[in-house]
Order: structure tokens, then C-alpha cells, then sequence
């Protein structure tokens, strides 16, 4: 971390430069996130999602993790910057694998800080953007959409997404968000965000689809934080069909990116 120098001076490393606040790749905001009383105490009750399959944070904290964060601004925030960090290559690489520029309006579904609609936007000047999530989450877009030069064509609304989402989108994103709950709360995302959509409209789940059989995959590591955090799970495409099929949608294609996310494309069944 640390090199000496003449005088007994010392100077950070190329490592030790990694964990300044600020510098790419958020590497302070994931050890300070992971390696939290909150965080890395739901790890010490993993048994208990094993042998359940409940949630071993709300064993450990008393509380699902979205509400504890809803009360820990600071740890939220952190939360964020680590997502930033955890997800850096996927924003672009979806922004470059999906063609959003026929899209008058899109939203941005439990968007956070607008890291991927701001993405979005740089590479295709035509469509606005609307970013929707809980009020402590969206209070960091405003600096990171100004920094991404994009907050013009960006309103931010605060809500909650188990009651409702903005309507009238062209395109709904959800990135990272069908992932991090059961089945029966996916379909009530799901079915707001169908009601909410124009009837051409198109859904787009940003996801680690996950390989079928033990073919190793990253997704396969993040489905069991999914287990022990907020109870959700990864899926593979076939299961990403069935669960959209449930909430009236049609899967229409899976799109690969330069990432390890793939964008799953659903319209709207007649």
C-alpha cells in the first residue's frame, strides 16, 4: 500500500492510490461496504438462509436490507458508490449492445444514482430519461447526472416501485432489480411496470443470465448474496421467460454485452 522514500517519506503505491475516495473502480466504497458490521454479519448467518431460504440479514439486522438502508443514509450511500463500482463495465456496454435511440422517454426503474441512465443518454442524444427510485437512494443522481452532463434531459422522481412507476415510457429498465426479490414480488413489479408502459412499449431487464448446469459464472456467486441479502436470485434465460410470461410479458430476445450482463427484451402480451 505504502512506499518508502528518502527521509523516511512515504507515498502511496498504484494499489494504495486505488482505495483514494474517488479514484475508479469505487475500491474504498466496496471495502467499506462488504467489510461492514451490516453487511458481512449476514454472512456469519448464511446456515440459516441454507437451511430456510430466508433472508440471513434480516436475521442479523432485524429488518430487510432496503429498509435498514432506507434508515442508514451513509451506509447507503456507500452502497451506491460500490454498486458504481461492482457494475463500472456493464453502463456502457449495455448503452453500446442496445439500440435506445428510437425511444422518446426512458425510465429507469430502481435507477439509484443514474449511473446507467446517464450511460444511456451520453451515447444516444435523442431520448429523455426518467429516474424512479426510493427518496434516500436518488439523493446522490443529482451531482452524478451533472457530472455525466446529462441532468437536462433527466427527472428524477422519488417513489417505490411495490406501488407504482412513472407511465408513459417508451422503454422500462430494470437493472439489477428482478434479481434481488422472490417471484411473488416480482410479479407485482412487473405487473406495474406493464401498466404503466405504453402499449408498444418495451421492457429491458439488464441481468446476469446465468449458464445452464455448474458452467462457473459470476452470476453464480452473486445468487447466493442474493439468498443471504435480499432474498432474491439469479435465473437462467428459460427462467427469465417463465417469470415474464407470469406478468404478461414476452420475452423476445436476450442481447449479450462486452459485460457479464446480458439485456433481456419483452414486450407486452396481447
Amino acid at each position: 500500500m505504502f512506499a518508502e522514500q528518502v527521509g523516511q517519506r512515504f507515498a502511496l503505491t498504484e494499489l494504495g492510490e486505488a482505495l483514494k475516495t474517488g479514484a475508479p473502480g469505487s475500491a474504498r466504497a466496496a471495502i467499506l461496504t462488504v467489510g461492514s458490521p451490516w453487511f458481512a454479519g449476514a454472512f456469519d448467518e448464511i446456515v440459516y438462509s441454507l437451511q430456510t431460504g430466508r433472508t440471513a440479514f434480516e436475521k442479523a439486522q432485524g429488518a430487510p436490507v432496503f429498509d435498514y438502508l432506507g434508515l442508514h443514509p451513509d451506509d447507503a450511500s456507500l452502497f451506491s458508490e460500490t454498486m458504481i463500482g461492482f457494475h463500472g463495465r456493464e453502463p456502457p456496454a449495455v448503452a453500446e449492445a442496445y439500440d435506445f435511440s428510437a425511444f422518446g422517454t426512458v425510465v429507469d426503474v430502481g435507477g439509484a444514482s443514474g449511473n446507467l441512465l446517464a450511460a444511456i443518454l451520453a451515447r444516444h442524444p435523442g431520448p429523455r430519461g426518467i429516474l424512479f427510485d426510493r427518496p434516500h437512494v436518488v439523493v446522490d443522481a443529482p451531482a452524478l447526472l451533472a457530472e455525466r452532463r446529462v441532468q437536462a434531459r433527466v427527472a428524477i422522481e422519488a417513489g417505490d416501485f411495490f406501488e407504482k412507476v412513472p407511465s408513459g415510457g417508451d422503454a422500462y429498465v430494470l437493472s439489477h432489480v428482478i434479481h434481488d426479490w422472490s417471484e411473488e414480488h416480482c410479479l407485482t413489479i412487473l405487473g406495474h411496470v406493464r401498466k404503466a408502459m405504453q402499449p408498444d412499449g418495451r421492457l429491458l431487464l439488464v441481468e446476469m443470465v446465468l449458464p445452464a448446469g455448474d458452467t462457473p459464472h459470476p452470476g453464480k456467486v452473486l445468487d447466493m448474496v442474493m439468498l443471504v441479502l435480499p432474498g432474491g436470485q439469479e435465473r437462467t434465460e428459460e427462467e427469465y421467460r417463465q417469470l415474464l410470461a407470469k406478468a404478461g410479458f414476452r420475452l423476445t430476445r436476450a442481447i449479450p454485452t462486452s459485460s457479464d450482463v446480458s439485456v433481456l427484451e419483452a414486450m407486452q402480451e396481447a
